[in-house]
């Protein structure tokens, strides 16, 4: 059985909530409250969810910006959290993130050769002529004029501007990028060609993602499997077209149901699931399952216990109490 590339177990990121004069604690914020995740190596897992949930929070804990409160991050079977300064040096070369926003990702004062060869001048790689070549094919890569180097970042569009910031992102040559809701800042007519190059990029370099997005849409055509998460938890978890074609847990359900579909006729007999009220503060999440205040089906269990994942099928898990997993499957975390 092969190891994950990136493996997070019992993940935990909280903050403590500062109030009056002199900031005493007045509890905390579960950002993410217990999430276990697995990528494979030049594999797609999309992270979705509603705003708040915990996504954003999960991403940086992976590539170092937010330090875990408690849990394992591994990463080619070695805890990041664990480790000292020589591996923590070596995510920053493995583990890259590109940004929602390209526009604030990028310094309006540098050249985008600048931008783009900064990591590798960070890290000592090459000389100044050397990553000059470098920056080169980088541009060239991510379909860009190598000649418009020494421009700044407000020559180009928004596009342009997410083609450098990938380009900036694979001058190292990491194993894992974090995708941000890379393509949600973009026109429409813009995004299905960011995401053709990420594909053509994971195909090419064998690079895997871990795809941050709330649009379904685009996460249907593009991850590999789908987590779908709650309120600091993992609601489902499986392979995309699994998900899609058969969601278990009530919430993964009321999220489809929003997705167009082609059909004009499908589209209008389609019964939306509307959810009431709003999402919870992580700050005060309800007791047992994270999703009872708003789930259509919940029962007087849901509000005491918290659901564990159970196995559905292969490698499909989905944590409701009131939707059993298969008769001789046990209920796997």
């Amino acid at each position: 059985m092969t190891v994950p590339l990136l493996s997070i177990r019992h993940l935990h990121v909280h903050f403590p909530i500062r109030r009056g004069f002199f900031g005493h604690s007045a509890g905390l914020l579960r950002a993410v409250d217990g999430v276990d995740l697995d990528i494979e190596a030049g594999r797609s897992l999309a992270l979705v969810g509603e705003s708040g949930s915990g996504k954003s929070t999960l991403g940086a804990a992976v590539v170092g910006m937010q330090k875990p409160s408690s849990g394992q991050i591994f990463f080619e079977g070695s805890d990041l959290a664990s480790t000292g300064a020589d591996r923590s040096a070596a995510r920053l070369r493995d583990i890259q993130i590109v940004f929602q926003d390209p526009v604030s990702a990028l310094n309006p004062r540098m050249d985008i050769g600048d931008s783009i060869a900064e990591p590798l001048a960070i890290h000592g790689v090459g000389t100044g002529q050397e990553r000059r070549r470098r920056v080169a094919e980088l541009l060239e890569l991510v379909g860009l004029n190598p000649a418009h180097a020494n421009r700044k970042p407000n020559a180009f569009s928004g596009g342009q501007r997410q083609r450098i910031v990938i380009a900036r992102a694979i001058a190292l040559q990491p194993k894992l990028l974090i995708l941000d809701e890379p393509v949600s800042a973009l026109d429409v007519s813009i995004r299905s060609q960011i995401l053709n190059l990420l594909f053509e990029l994971q195909r090419q370099f064998g690079l895997s993602y871990l795809f941050i997005s709330h649009d379904l849409s685009v996460v249907r055509h593009f991850a590999d499997r789908i987590a779908v998460m709650y309120l600091g938890r993992i609601a489902e978890v499986g392979a995309t077209t699994d998900v899609f074609a058969r969601p278990t847990h009530p919430y993964t359900e009321a999220l489809l149901s929003a997705v167009p579909l082609p059909d004009p006729v499908a589209q209008r007999q389609r019964q939306r699931i509307l959810l009431e009220g709003d999402l919870p503060s992580p700050a005060n999440p309800p007791a047992g399952c994270r999703f009872s205040t708003r789930c259509p089906i919940a029962a007087a269990i849901c509000q005491e216990l918290s659901p564990e994942l159970n196995l559905l099928g292969r490698n499909h898990q989905a944590a409701c109490h009131l939707r059993a997993p298969p008769v001789g499957i046990k209920g796997a975390t």
